[in-house]
């Protein structure tokens, strides 16, 4: 009984030694994770958001890359449109931060970020208020100036755009929201609905009402209509170039298996249905909507609408937003797929841009450049210089100035 207790006591006694000895001995050798280079890589999931529109052996990699930049200037244009309506083109910073959408930066990122990324053109500073506000810088400022210059030596050539756009609508007319929702694509200015008073003779203002909601919604109405000006691009062309006309689009002939045609045969017999051509400028409500005539005025209508843009393209958000105006339905994509020698398709399922072929050359380089797509041009060049980039070039903007 002696020995037990004996044994006990010492157990106890030694109990935090035994424990001090044992954490000498070191596990870290042991793996305990797998490490990285050998877990099993899982593929992405597949997601509409980023699966490109085309294969591998169709894309063009000019038309992709004017996608890919779209995307990453997306915060350079955004910010240059709100912030030039706002008071003194200054903003917040805080409040800045709320404003994603309307500023173009990615969604839970911060801003300051952002516009780190592009020195030249913005800056943040410090007020005497305390607080830190987001604005132009002096480059930024003459750049502007520029812009409004152009609009104004451009202003007859945008309300043409816009005449022909009422002319191709069904009852001529759209409302102002969406004419300024698509502003960018034809150049149109930022006030154009102020403009609008000065061409009483092409254009009224009216109040409707919202089909969705009946808010009252203005609409943009064509006066009078010019014959003049309903003439596409592809009627255009067609005088100058009749065979390069017909063979822009393709209409197959359906015909049985036992003809046995060979390829240019069927290209002769397909080229019957090119053939008359059915202006953008005509009812299209008028058609049914699954017949030879209709789908012609729908290919003809975006063509032309296309031939309207600065850049020859827009994408797949732009063109819904005159569903009802131009009579698309929802086969719009695939419409356009049967059209390879017209347009291509970029960017993913979810978000693409049709180009017009013609509009570019070889290369994938615009061949008329608008004023306007000069200027963005440079205002794209000039994103793109770091700080250290723009101290070499004399550009000393700074990120952060101290206002007292």
């Amino acid at each position: 009984m002696a020995f037990s207790s004996f044994f006990i006591s010492k157990t106890f006694k030694n109990h935090n030694h035994y424990f001090t000895a044992k954490a000498k001995f070191s596990t870290s050798f042991l793996v305990t994770k797998t490490p990285k280079k050998l877990k099993k890589k899982h593929k992405p999931k597949s997601s509409p958001r980023t699966n490109p529109i085309q294969t591998e052996p169709n894309r063009v990699t000019a038309f992709e890359q004017i996608v890919k930049r779209e995307t990453l200037m997306r915060f350079v244009t955004r910010s240059k449109n709100y912030l030039s309506n706002q008071p003194e083109h200054v903003l917040q910073l805080d409040d800045a931060g709320k404003l994603h959408r309307e500023l173009g930066f990615p969604r839970g990122r911060k801003i300051a970020k952002s516009i780190q990324q592009h020195p030249p053109l913005f800056l943040t500073y410090r007020h005497t208020d305390g607080k830190m506000w987001f604005g132009f810088t002096d480059l930024m400022e003459e750049l502007l100036a520029e812009e409004k210059s152009i609009m104004e030596s451009m202003e007859l050539d945008r309300v043409e755009k816009v005449r022909k756009l009422l002319m191709m609508s069904r009852f001529h007319r759209i409302s102002l929201a969406k004419i300024h929702h698509v502003r960018n694509l034809f150049g149109i200015p930022d006030d154009f609905r102020d403009r609008v008073e000065k061409y009483p003779n092409y254009f009224r203002i009216v109040d409707d009402k919202n089909k969705d909601d009946g808010k009252k919604v203005r609409v943009l109405e064509l006066v009078n209509w010019d014959p003049l000006l309903a003439v596409s691009a592809i009627e255009k062309e067609f005088m100058v170039n009749e065979d390069d006309a017909k063979r822009k689009f393709t209409f197959p002939v359906k015909h049985g298996k036992d003809l046995e045609l060979g390829i240019e045969d069927e290209r002769k017999m397909n080229l019957l249905n090119a053939l008359p051509l059915v202006s953008p400028y005509s009812d299209g409500a008028k058609f049914d909507v699954w017949t030879l005539e209709a789908e012609k005025y729908r290919v003809g209508l975006i063509h032309e609408f296309l031939s309207l843009t600065l850049e020859k393209r827009a994408s797949i958000h732009h063109l819904v937003e005159f569903k009802e105006e131009f009579s698309l339905t929802k086969h719009t994509y695939h419409m356009l797929v049967k059209q390879p020698r017209a347009f291509y398709l970029a960017g993913t399922e979810m978000n693409w841009v049709v180009f017009l072929k013609e509009g570019y050359d070889r290369n994938g380089v615009l061949i008329h450049k608008d004023p306007q797509v000069v200027f963005n041009e440079k205002v794209y060049k000039y994103a793109q210089i770091k700080e250290n980039e723009e101290m070499e070039l004399g550009y000393d903007v700074g990120l952060e100035k101290q206002d007292n």
